[in-house]
């Protein structure tokens, strides 16, 4: 039997939570005197003040009771005097705030709303209202009212209000034309609605089954899925025979469309050999900028006439480390060449190389920077190297440009001024990111890729560091001897057996690499939470906050990072009176909780010290040191930066006792415990096993299936990814 639709209407009261993207709110509203419910839900970007009609069903919270959870909302403007004030109050309208709100509704009463609407000039009869201030109210409150518009024509094709926020911010006041002329717009970067929903609307406004628009829109569909999953472009083949057979359409109706579509530089093909791959054009602007880029530097690259064994030889007797050959080549090609990658697995002297190239350098009177793709890789390359490093957005800085749209403050009006860029975890560097990189060097800067591609690729589409070495085109050195300090670890000799694809040793008890076979998730879940919360502290001295990590190969789940990082709070920071906290989507988040921020937000500010600054990063761990209920703030220290967030903002931050390993990629912890389950069967992959084992210094402990350890192993298929930058390196037509 289906559940009953039910409304309510009233007036929003109080924003409890609102996230960034205004796709989910809990209010409360106020039905009437007597009467107030908590609706959650997508509301849209909602103000205090204003009215609301809500469709949808009574729900039971286990923690916060009755609630009424919307499957549909829209905004009705408020009609009594003192919502209205309540309304323009809340900073709706730009330019008015709460004492001229005040003023406005004492002259114009209940008839203020329509007022605005209609003849917004009268605002100058208001006391105070200048000429000049009331043409500038009257511009935003035609945005406001364009919004309304729009969100109620979205409403008539069951679009939700949160689109309407979307396009408006592309399109403007022009929105509803730009639709009706292509309702796919709706489905653009930015706005992402899905390709039916658009599709159905389409049919509604009597768009064809082959029409151009509609065909364009399913490739680009199919082509942003794929960069979801790495993928810069795919072959024209694996393209056709979808959109042919999903829109059914004929085939020579795509070629049509697709043609059109590459002639209007709507989408980028590149050919070579038998294969014609078809990209998104920031992706192909990318990486043909980035593979231009690079052959131009090499260009300007050649090997000098100088005899640099002297200088390294003078640098050994300088530091006491005598260079292994491999060693000694990577120092001569990065300050003989000028450009090159150096890559190797764990134990194998990358960190000492490094560190002679960036001292060689330096004592050339070169001006060094040091930058990694995250914060902790970050540090832990200040960590390493003795000198100070930051991640790639925070050295090119962020402008707007007129548009009000974010860009890095560095490119090729403004170059870096460095004379040697070093780049280290380079497999985690994406496309569009090393792009900007490469456009913020100054010519003649010289450039030092350091990373190791066994790793998982880029979280972002590309996969750069491998097509770079397997292009050929780049001086590259891989270091593969173990040295014989690092031979007596398991976690080294391990790591080398799995790029390998030989099974690693899983029966020692007497080094730095445990595993513990298990098939209950129960049992996995409880011996993980007991060996962070007692049994590693006890045996090791260990903090499980600093010095243990857990990581799983996936978010959901039993064994995902979600529900471990519930256990683990519960255990190592659990309710008290003492500690405030605040009920998030996810989690619930506690005064001395260890957080990660999950993506790049360029506009929180923090202080440490005397130093300000904005800026807080995708993998910035940090702790909770302060809820603040009233003000609805939580403050998080991130290694000394001290940040304020509004708790609508926490839905960017994740409890960090555990993570999945794509989020510890960078990162190097005492010691990880690492579930390995068949439930992951689609997580089952070589390069992911791997990375996992080397985040740790001291101990690895893997708890669950050998079975499942064996076909990681074995399968090395989840990295490859379709790019076209090794062949765009090679010039290969």
């Amino acid at each position: 039997m289906e559940k009953q639709i039910e409304i309510v209407e009233g007036t929003v009261e109080r924003i409890a939570l609102l996230s960034d993207d205004c796709s989910y709110a809990v209010v409360d509203l106020r039905i009437d005197n007597d009467r107030c419910e908590t609706v959650v839900g997508n509301l849209g970007k909602i103000v205090v003040g204003e009215q609301l009609h809500v469709e949808g069903e009574y729900s039971h919270h286990p923690k916060f009771g009755k609630q009424f959870t919307a499957s549909y909302c829209v905004e009705m403007l408020p009609n009594t005097a003192k919502n209205i004030e309540k309304y323009l109050s809340s900073g709706v309208i730009e330019g008015i705030g709460p004492a001229l709100a005040k003023k406005i509704v004492s002259v114009f009463g209940e008839d203020t709303m329509s007022i605005l609407e209609r003849a917004p000039m009268r605002l100058s009869e208001v006391k105070g209202v200048s000429t000049a201030k009331c043409k500038k109210i009257a511009q935003n409150l035609h945005k406001v009212f364009a919004l309304r518009t729009l969100t109620s024509f979205l409403h008539q094709y069951n679009i939700k209000p949160m689109y309407a926020m979307r396009v408006y911010n592309k399109h403007s006041v022009d929105a509803i034309d730009v639709i009706k002329q292509n309702p796919y717009i709706l489905c653009e970067e930015g706005i992402n609605l899905d390709f039916e929903t658009a599709d159905q609307m389409a049919f509604q406004l009597n768009f064809k089954n082959e029409d151009k628009c509609r065909i364009i829109a399913f490739i680009k569909n199919i082509l942003r899925t794929a960069s979801n999953e790495g993928n810069t472009c795919l072959p024209i083949d694996d393209l056709c025979a979808p959109c042919c057979e999903k829109l059914d359409i004929r085939e020579s109706s795509f070629y049509d469309a697709y043609n059109y579509a590459v002639e209007e530089c709507d989408l980028f093909n590149y050919i070579h050999g038998p294969v014609e791959d078809v990209f998104l054009p920031d992706f192909y602007r990318a990486e043909d900028y980035i593979a231009d880029r690079l052959n131009i530097m090499m260009s300007f690259s050649f090997p000098y006439d100088q005899d640099f064994d002297s200088l390294i030889d003078n640098e050994e007797n300088e530091s006491g480390i005598k260079y292994a050959k491999h060693q000694r080549q990577a120092i001569n090609t990065a300050i003989s060449r000028g450009i090159m990658v150096l890559t190797g697995g764990p134990g194998t002297g990358k960190t000492t190389t490094l560190n002679a190239i960036i001292s060689l350098f330096e004592k050339m009177g070169d001006e060094v920077f040091l930058a990694a793709p995250t914060g902790r890789a970050a540090k832990r390359m200040t960590e390493l190297t003795g000198r100070q490093a930051q991640t790639i957005h925070r050295l090119l800085g962020v402008t707007f440009d007129t548009g009000d749209v974010r860009k890095f403050a560095h490119d090729e009006d403004n170059p870096l001024e460095c004379d040697v860029i070093v780049i280290d975890e380079m497999s985690m560097v994406d496309c569009l990111l090393f792009e900007s990189l490469l456009r913020a060097l100054p010519l003649g800067c010289k450039l030092i890729m350091v990373g190791d591609f066994n790793q998982l690729p880029s979280v972002g589409a590309g996969n750069v560091l491998e097509d770079i070495i397997n292009s050929q085109t780049v001086p590259t050195v891989i270091l593969t001897e173990i040295f014989r300090q690092a031979q007596s670890s398991l976690i080294v000799t391990n790591s080398h057996c799995v790029v390998r694809g030989e099974m690693p040793e899983l029966g020692r008890r007497d080094n730095d690499f445990f595993f513990f076979e298990s098939s209950n998730p129960d049992a996995i879940s409880s011996a993980i939470v007991e060996l962070t919360a007692n049994r590693l502290p006890k045996a090791y001295d260990y903090s499980p906050i600093d010095n243990i990590q857990v990581i799983s190969p996936t978010r959901r789940g039993s064994l995902g990072s979600i529900e471990l990082n519930n256990k683990l709070q519960n255990v190592l920071n659990p309710p008290s009176p003492d500690k405030k906290e605040y009920k998030g989507i996810n989690y619930i988040y506690r005064e001395g909780d260890k957080v990660m921020q999950i993506r790049n937000n360029y506009d929180i500010e923090w202080k440490k010290g005397i130093e300000c600054g904005s800026g807080v990063f995708n993998g910035d761990i940090g702790i909770i040191t302060n809820i603040d209920p009233r003000l609805r703030v939580a403050v998080i220290n991130f290694d000394g930066r001290i940040a304020e967030y509004k708790f609508e903002m926490l839905a960017q931050v994740e409890l960090a006792y555990a993570m999945t390993v794509h989020k510890s990629q960078g990162c190097e912890f005492e010691a990880i415990i690492m579930p390995v389950y068949d439930a992951y069967h689609k997580l089952c992959y070589r390069s992911l096993l791997y990375t996992a084992i080397t985040r740790a210094k001291k101990l690895v402990i893997l708890i669950g299936s050998t079975l499942e350890i064996q076909e990681m192993v074995a399968n090395e298929q989840r990295s490859k990814r379709n790019t076209c930058l090794k062949w765009l390196l090679r010039k290969e037509e």
